[in-house]
């Protein structure tokens, strides 16, 4: 029976290793960042929540929902480009399927800003109100 081995055989966990796996997860954010024009866009919503939460000094408690909706914003950006650039090599002519597949991740990242969109709303109201 002819057996299929795996081409990346698990490897002994290694500092070297780790720092290498940082390296290259830090090269796809930049790149991500150069690439995608929804990247900047992101990167002011975030600077702007940044800004304001230190303007307004919320808690602790609301600095966690405001991190836990940027990272989820980023996390949903960074999934649309990884999709998109695979994609873009299984097919690079147009194809229905892979229309459908970019669409629907963009539509992931669509669903984490209008919820990071309603967590700063609901965040900041209140100290705006105050």
């Amino acid at each position: 029976m002819n057996e299929v081995k795996n081409v990346r055989d698990p490897q002994r966990f290694s500092l070297n290793g780790r720092a290498k796996s940082l390296a290259f997860a830090v090269e796809g954010l930049v790149f991500m960042f150069r690439t995608q024009h929804n990247a900047w866009l992101h990167a002011l919503a975030t600077l702007s929540v940044i800004v304001l939460g230190l303007y307004l000094d919320v808690s602790a408690a609301d600095w966690r929902w405001l991190v836990a909706a940027m990272a989820m914003v980023w996390g949903a950006e960074a999934l649309n480009t990884a999709v998109e650039y695979v994609c873009d090599v299984v097919a690079p002519n147009f194809h229905l399927a892979v229309k459908r597949a970019k669409d629907i991740a963009a539509g992931g990242v669509l669903i984490a800003a209008v919820a990071a969109a309603i967590i700063g709303t609901l965040t900041f109201w209140p100290y705006c109100l105050a």
